[in-house]
């Protein structure tokens, strides 16, 4: 079995978060990146499937040599190569064109990626991979087990989850659930090691024209100063809460 692993490399929750050029581009100076956290998860999935099933691993990453180091701790992890193809992330349409593109030529069985990523928050980027594909297509995917083509996956719906069975080959948007929290891998010294011998290679991207454009961006309106009310002045209270706060 081949399995994809599709990682965004996304600023640490962590980082202070700044535009530049007249706030049409994200600024990465001073910023620390991580693997898509919903990604890690997708990845920890992959590797208990490779040791399960004896899959071969591969994580993927669109992006410039500045990723390069995620891919190494994806390596780190336990994938067995990587792939980055050398295209600025533009929007979700142009990622999804290049992973397909990458996924035609290598036949893979099984395609995990993070049901959105922590940065844009899109949600796109999966079912557009199935799309391209053809592939079947589970989104919210908490739960995954495979025997020979058959599937059996969990996924989250509004008030509960939902159970579904199919066959391979098969992409998911996968987050929190397809592994518990505790068993998120840490590299050790060993694997760390062993990242640096592994094949990483750099595919020049295909033709793919951005669908969207991005015109600004804002940041969350700044929060109103916090009034303080003396317990015994209730009425006070209710004409703020009418006039000002416009809650009743």
């Amino acid at each position: 079995m081949k399995i994809l692993v599709c990682i965004s490399h996304v600023p640490d929750t962590t980082s202070k978060i700044n535009f530049v050029n007249g706030d049409t581009e994200f600024d990465t100076t001073g910023v620390q990146f991580v693997i898509n956290p919903n990604d890690e998860y997708a990845l920890t999935r992959a590797i208990k499937l490779k040791e399960s099933l004896g899959a071969s691993v591969t994580v993927l990453n669109v992006g410039d040599s500045s990723s390069e180091p995620t891919i190494r701790k994806a390596l780190a992890i336990g994938a067995d190569q990587g792939v980055r193809i050398n295209a600025k992330p533009t929007d979700s349409f142009t990622v999804a064109q290049q992973i397909s593109e990458v996924a035609k030529q290598e036949k893979y069985d099984l395609i995990i990626c993070g049901k959105e990523s922590l940065d844009y928050n899109g949600a796109m980027v999966p079912g557009m991979v199935a799309a391209l594909l053809d592939y079947e297509f589970i989104n919210s995917c908490e739960g995954l087990d495979i025997e020979g083509e058959n599937v059996t996956a969990v996924r989250q719906i509004d008030g509960g989850t939902e159970t579904i069975s199919c066959k391979l080959p098969l992409v998911i948007g996968g987050q929190k659930g397809l592994v518990d929290e505790k068993d998120l891998i840490i590299p050790n010294m060993r694997g760390i090691m062993t990242a640096r011998s592994k094949a990483l290679n750099v595919v020049e991207p295909g033709s793919a024209e951005p669908q969207t454009q991005t015109v600004k961006f804002d940041k969350p309106a700044a929060k109103g100063a916090c009034k303080m009310i003396s317990a015994d002045n209730v009425q006070e209270l209710i004409d703020l809460l009418h006039n000002e706060a416009k809650v009743i």
